[in-house]
């Protein structure tokens, strides 16, 4: 079931955040983006927090017999360049042993929660070049706005 997160969430989407970075790589050094930095569980935490019950931001578990396995956070704010709405995800992520539709569910409840906040555009990030991501994506409507490089220094 997809649902608003909770307070009692909190340390499982922190334990979610952690799993995310890891498969991303960014506590290795040129891991898969090159950027990177230790995970830190208080910022994880206090990044959760921040979506949670907030106007204009979004905070969705995947519940799975009362535990959450999927968090999806996102904000939605006016374009700096003009009068238009936009959503913007923060974190996505799915504990893999519970993905398939799930993902697509989710992806519906965000998508829902933009047009509701008036938004124009949903926007979702893909770290890295993964195929499989870019492939989901584009079969939802999504496409490529922007690609962002980022330069680490050691």
């Amino acid at each position: 079931m997809i649902r608003a997160a909770r307070l009692s969430d909190s340390p499982r989407a922190v334990e979610l955040l952690r799993d995310s970075r890891l498969a991303a790589g960014f506590d290795s050094p040129g891991g898969l983006t090159g950027f990177c930095f230790p995970f830190d569980p208080l910022y994880a935490a206090r990044l959760f927090m921040a979506h949670l019950g907030q106007p204009h931001r979004l905070c969705l578990v995947l519940d799975v017999d009362g535990m959450a396995q999927g968090v999806l956070m996102a904000v939605a704010s006016e374009h700096p360049f003009g009068p238009v709405w936009l959503a913007r995800e923060s974190v996505w992520w799915i504990d893999p042993a519970h993905r398939g539709t799930a993902a697509l569910r989710m992806l519906d409840a965000y998508e829902a929660w933009a047009a509701q906040c008036g938004c124009a555009c949903a926007g979702m990030a893909g770290m890295g070049d993964d195929p499989q991501v870019a492939t989901l994506y584009r079969r939802r409507g999504y496409r490529t706005a922007e690609i962002h490089f980022l330069k680490a220094f050691a």
